[in-house]
């Protein structure tokens, strides 16, 4: 595994960490401790007074869990945002469709996004994917993100662990680097 090194301005982007996903219609899924993990890693950038982004799902969508004006479209408790800090509104997958994340990241001179949050195999992924496009190193976070079980294009049930541990890999290399916590909660300890 490739060095971790983090410049003062690295964002942390949390993505769509929502009491949305607590719905039993979404299923089953992998890394319980996910939440517990992004909060950890929230809690240790808050100290070192890093920039961060809370992305939150504003779905249009009638039967949504993640409609507006809903519970589940809270933040979970563990990366409740504070007073002034940063958050991005979307309507799609991807954090960087129809929002400004991408100017207000050059305006910072951002070029290293740390990413966890929910789906790995939906917004997480389609935010990843967009952001090694567009050119910036892209951390993710493996143990602070989870997803859940759905079938393939075949039919075939794939557990939440599989439908994760598919996404990481489609990333890794190509898109990402795909860390652990306790490397990524090192490297900021080291910096």
């Amino acid at each position: 595994m490739q060095p971790i090194h983090l410049p003062d301005n690295s964002l942390l982007l949390l993505v769509d960490l929502q009491c949305a996903v607590d719905d039993p219609s979404w299923g089953t899924r992998n890394n319980p401790q996910a939440e517990s993990v992004a909060g950890k890693l929230l809690s240790v950038w808050r100290q070192q007074q890093r920039p961060l982004c809370h992305v939150r799902h504003d779905s249009q969508e009638a039967g949504s869990t993640y409609r507006p004006g809903q519970a589940g479209h809270a933040f979970k408790p563990e990366v409740i945002p504070l007073p002034g800090e940063w958050v991005l509104a979307k309507q799609t997958n991807s954090a960087f469709i129809c929002t400004d994340l991408h100017a207000r990241l050059q305006q910072m001179a951002c070029d290293t996004l740390i990413v966890a949050g929910v789906a790995t195999s939906n917004s997480v992924e389609a935010t990843v994917r967009m952001a090694g496009n567009l050119g910036y190193r892209v951390y993710l976070v493996e143990d602070a993100c989870f997803t859940f079980g759905r079938s393939d294009w075949a039919g075939n049930w794939r557990s939440a662990d599989e439908v994760h541990a598919m996404s990481l890999a489609n990333l890794h290399g190509e898109y990402c680097q795909v860390c652990h916590s306790t490397a990524l909660l090192a490297a900021l300890t080291a910096d």
